[in-house]
């Protein structure tokens, strides 16, 4: 994983974050900085697993045919 694909997944992370914290009713001037630091603890929570993001890898017309 690059360096942009991990602040990429941060930002994802602090977007999830951002909601849960917004759902929660928490006060908005604090959620920016709440939302990152649950992300960067996602994020090292992540690092301590060795597996990669899983993503679904569509077949082609080939694949499928040949099955």
């Amino acid at each position: 994983m690059t360096d942009e694909d991990r602040s990429n997944l941060r930002d994802l992370h602090a977007g999830f974050a951002m909601i849960g914290l917004i759902m929660k009713g928490e006060d908005p001037h604090n959620i920016p900085t709440m939302a990152y630091m649950y992300a960067d603890d996602m994020q090292t929570a992540r690092s301590q697993h060795g597996a990669g993001i899983v993503s679904i890898k569509r077949q082609t017309k080939k694949e499928k045919a040949s099955e």
